[in-house]
């Protein structure tokens, strides 16, 4: 259940506040999101990646299909990368990378911080 809701508060942390601050500024919000939800670090890299990747994704075919513009088209054929459907790809790609990172670093700072037992004899 905290995956699934990782996962839908990234992609509207992303959606919502990616026009306002950088993308860094982001990446820390989602690191504090995982550290605040005290998930395990690899659903954390799971969920913020799942998050700002469909986000991201979303975002690109959104804007592509709204404007009708060939620029990415274009970009595509500047990289030498095919079609401007490649280039939407590497963007969810690298919003799943960053993102998961965002998260994974989250998982593991409260783990870093996170009390732990000095009494070894209780039980």
């Amino acid at each position: 259940m905290k995956f699934i809701l990782l996962v839908l508060l990234t992609a509207l942390w992303v959606l919502f506040l990616n026009p306002i601050i950088p993308y860094w500024g982001v990446m820390i919000g989602i690191a504090l999101l995982s550290s605040v939800m005290a998930i395990k670090p690899f659903s954390g890299f799971l969920g913020g990646g799942l998050g700002m990747g469909l986000a991201w994704l979303g975002q690109s075919v959104y804007i592509g299909i709204v404007t009708g513009s060939s620029l990415p088209d274009k970009m595509a054929g500047i990289m030498e990368l095919g079609s401007g459907m490649t280039l939407v790809a590497i963007t969810a790609t690298l919003g799943l990378l960053l993102g998961g990172f965002s998260g994974w670093s989250g998982a593991l700072f409260r783990k870093l911080i996170q009390q732990k037992e000095t009494n070894i004899y209780r039980g």
